[in-house]
């Protein structure tokens, strides 16, 4: 008979199964010539191969063209700090349940300098204590506007007093940019490389009786 430290050791196992890719890499004699010239061009750039969300994305290679443009904007040019654009990318991560992009950006977050107990926070899906002032400004801006689809005049005055025009449009950009990667590899259920358990727990649901 099974142990009740046995029993929840499989259920805890059991939830983070994840189901079969529904996209999984294309072998090169399966791509179409738009497929290949633009698998070649992602490989010649930054990223060096095509992976996560651009596996799938390769099934319509021109949009994957447009799009993988944009990250390279936002990954390899963009003047946000790569600290702060990293914690806009798991703030949209945590909001879309996406198991690779939190996988992929929580340790490159920790590794520009976000403190990991801030990381730890968001992924628990809490407000983060002990936040620099810059921060907190991202987090109060992206919270409100994928929460709340828009931002509070103070919030918005706020961000723009701290990092101008240009920054409050390219921190909102970043988030629908990983907002836009989650939605794709949510539906085509892209894997987590380094399989389970999955990086990022289930958040808990309160339900409310009126």
């Amino acid at each position: 008979m099974e142990s009740p430290k046995t029993s929840a050791a499989s259920q805890s196992s059991a939830q983070f199964k994840l189901a079969p890719e529904r996209m999984p890499p294309l072998a090169e004699n399966k791509m179409s010539p738009e497929q290949k010239q633009a698998a070649a061009e992602i490989t010649a750039g930054p990223r060096g191969e095509v992976k996560g969300p651009f596996v799938s994305l390769l099934r319509s290679p021109e949009f994957m063209r447009r799009v993988q443009k944009v990250g390279e904007y936002i990954r390899f040019v963009c003047p946000i700090e790569k600290r702060l654009n990293e914690f806009a990318a798991i703030i949209a991560a945590r909001h879309w349940n996406q198991q690779f992009e939190w996988w992929a950006h929580y340790r490159q977050a920790v590794e520009a300098g976000l403190d990991r107990k801030i990381a730890d926070a968001v992924g628990e899906g809490r407000r983060p204590t002990g936040m620099a002032e810059d921060e907190e400004i991202v987090y109060d801006l992206l919270t409100e506007v994928l929460h709340n689809k828009g931002a509070s005049d103070a919030t918005y005055a706020r961000a723009v007093a701290k990092f101008g025009e240009q920054g409050l449009i390219d921190i909102i950009g970043i988030a629908g940019y990983y907002a836009l990667l989650a939605m794709v590899m949510n539906v085509t259920r892209t894997a987590v490389p380094e399989g389970p358990p999955l990086p990022l727990p289930a958040l808990h649901v309160r339900m409310t009786v009126g």
